[in-house]
């Protein structure tokens, strides 16, 4: 097996890892949206200041785990780029 396989199946590998992770991660975002909209909901209509806390920081859950989603798309898209160039070389030979 030539290197240029032995980093296509690396390659191959990572994007698994990466579909798990970025599976995982959405799942993760999922469950802050929704109490995201249940903590701005409540904060519409309470007058609690803990409840503007709250919505805050459910609101920066949300940007941030949909920042970690987007990373992790750009992994994946960076890699099978990468992937693709090896396929290429190896028609090429």
């Amino acid at each position: 097996m030539s290197r240029t396989e032995r980093r296509i199946f690396q390659i191959n590998g990572q994007l698994a890892d990466l579909a798990r992770e970025e599976e995982r991660v959405s799942e993760e975002l999922q469950f802050h949206r929704h109490l995201n909209d249940d903590a701005q909901r409540d904060a519409a209509v309470s007058d609690h200041p803990e409840d503007r806390g709250a919505a805050r920081q459910t609101a920066a859950d949300v940007a941030r785990f949909e920042r970690a989603v987007a990373e992790v798309r750009k992994r994946r898209v960076r890699l099978e780029e990468k992937r693709r160039q090896l396929f290429n070389k190896l028609r090429d030979l």
